[in-house]
C-alpha cells in the first residue's frame, strides 16, 4: 500500500509491504538508487516482507526531482551531487519515525538497506539517524565527488562514529567505488573496532544485485549478498 507522512514540511510517499505473520514485526526501510523508486525496489521490499519484516520502500523524489536519463551521465552525477544530504537523511529519519509507531511494528527494531545512492545514504544513516539497529549497504559510494553544503561529509569519514552493526557489500570491478576506498574502510574498522563487515565480490561491478540491469547483474554475487543480508537482519 502507498502511505504518506511528513518530512520538513513536505509530504513524502512510500510503499509499505507487510509480512504474512501476525503481530508486530521488525521493520526495514528500503532506499532506492539514483533512478528513484521503480519496480526493482518494490521487489526488494516484497522480498523483505516475505522474509518476515515490515518493509517500507521510500520515495526520495516525492517532491518532483528528476535525475535525468542514462544517456546523460554527467547530468545524472551533477544531480546526485546537488541532492542535499541533510534533507535526504531527514527524510530517512521521518520514515523511521513513521514506522516505529505503526501497529504492525509497535516498537520492534528498525533496520535500513540502500543501493548505490541509497547505499551511500544507508552508510550515513547508520551514524546520523536515530533508532536504527542494523544497516545493510549495497555498493554505497564511500566518497562524494567534492565536499560542500549539499555533501558536507564523506560516508567513509562519518562511519568513524559507527555504533550499530553495518554490512557493506561491494563489487571488485565497481568503477564508482575504488577498491582502495573499501580497503581503507576495512583498515579503519580494524583500528577503531567498528561494527562493520565488508564483503567484496570478484567479477562483480556496480549494481550487481539489480536484476533489471542484465549488463550489471551477477546472479551468484546477488544471491550470496541476499543470503548474508537476510541473516544479518535476522
Amino acid at each position: 500500500m502507498i502511505v504518506r507522512f511528513a518530512s520538513g514540511g513536505d509530504t513524502l510517499e512510500a510503499a509499505l509491504y507487510l509480512p504474512e505473520t501476525h503481530g508486530p514485526r521488525p521493520a526495514i526501510v528500503v532506499v532506492h538508487d539514483v533512478w528513484g523508486l521503480y519496480e526493482q525496489y518494490h521487489q526488494v521490499a516484497q522480498r523483505l516482507a516475505r522474509a518476515g519484516f515490515v518493509a517500507l520502500a521510500l520515495d526520495l523524489y516525492a517532491r518532483g526531482e528528476k535525475p535525468g536519463t542514462p544517456s546523460d551521465m554527467p547530468g545524472v552525477m551533477k544531480f546526485l551531487h546537488q541532492l542535499p544530504d541533510r534533507r535526504v537523511l531527514a527524510d530517512v529519519q521521518a520514515a523511521l519515525d513513521f514506522l516505529r509507531v505503526r501497529p504492525e511494528v509497535a516498537g520492534k527494531k528498525l533496520g535500513l538497506t540502500g543501493f548505490c545512492m541509497g547505499g551511500k545514504y544507508a552508510d550515513l544513516a547508520a551514524v546520523r539517524c536515530r533508532g536504527l539497529s542494523a544497516v545493510v549497504s549495497w555498493y554505497g559510494m564511500l566518497r562524494a565527488n567534492a565536499l560542500d553544503d549539499a555533501n558536507p561529509e564523506h560516508a567513509i569519514d562519518a562511519l568513524a562514529e559507527l555504533g550499530i552493526p553495518l554490512l557493506a557489500l561491494f563489487g571488485a570491478d565497481d568503477v564508482l567505488i575504488p577498491l582502495r576506498d573499501v580497503e581503507e574502510l576495512r583498515s579503519r574498522a580494524r583500528e577503531r573496532a567498528l561494527p562493520v563487515e565488508t564483503v567484496v565480490y570478484t567479477g562483480a561491478g556496480h549494481a550487481f544485485a539489480n536484476d533489471s540491469r542484465p549488463e550489471a547483474f551477477r546472479a551468484e554475487a546477488a544471491a550470496d549478498g541476499w543470503q548474508r543480508a537476510l541473516a544479518f537482519f535476522a
